[in-house]
């Protein structure tokens, strides 16, 4: 796999940024949308961090982002961004660029939300200093329920790898986590909103009275 560098060479200052958000975005549901979330998940089973790194588990949730980024000194991101290379390539951008790459021809089910949340800090003036974001050309999107392509699986370590070189460079401190956390401890927002649905939903009888009958069909004779 090759690794495209970044658009712009980073001209940060050599101040250690105050506050560290690292955001992955995407979509488990499909297929290798979910890119950017499986990065954080890794990072935060993997590692800790200093106390002001901030491990963000972006989901789909598009304006709703705009709070960690605004108050983002440095920000880090990772995505599934269709820029038109060979499946499980990865680009680095930088800075002002990065907006303009997150559309990149709009095949994420999210990339217009966040490029727009981009946008929009860029125009309040709550634009972070320093911005990367480390994205995988996607192989394979429109696959509801599928799980991350074999090559853009293999990518996610490379990933990770540039992602802990700069988060070293920023000062988040990343060190190997000793004492593993559990699967609930370390579960995505797309797994927590599934077991939500799921401890919410009504039982048969419940549910066969409420005429809910997508999941419990009603007997018949």
């Amino acid at each position: 796999m090759r690794t495209h560098p970044p658009e712009l060479t980073c001209n940060a200052c050599s101040d250690k940024p105050d506050r560290i958000v690292v955001l992955g975005i995407g979509n488990l549901l499909w297929a290798d949308e979910g890119f950017g979330v499986r990065c954080i998940e890794a990072l935060q089973k993997r590692y800790v961090f200093a106390d002001h790194v901030e491990l963000i588990d972006g989901g789909t949730q598009g304006l709703y982002l705009i709070q960690f980024v605004q108050a983002a000194d440095a920000l880090l991101i990772f995505d599934a961004i269709d820029y038109g290379l060979a499946p499980g390539e990865l680009k680095l951008v930088r800075d002002e660029e990065v907006p303009r790459f997150m559309g990149a021809k709009k095949m994420s089910l999210h990339q217009t939300g966040f490029q727009e949340v981009l946008s929009l800090a860029q125009l309040t003036g709550g634009y972070p200093k320093q911005v990367l974001l480390i994205g995988c050309q996607p192989e394979e999107l429109e696959d509801y329920g599928g799980s991350l392509r074999p090559i853009v699986k293999a990518a996610m370590q490379e990933a990770l790898t540039l992602g802990l070189t700069e988060l070293t460079h920023w000062g988040a401190q990343p060190q190997t986590r000793e004492v593993q956390l559990s699967n609930r401890e370390a579960v995505t927002m797309d797994e927590l909103a599934l077991a939500a649905y799921e401890a919410q939903r009504p039982g048969p009888e419940a549910a066969c009275r409420e005429g809910d009958d997508r999941f419990f069909p009603a007997q018949v004779g």
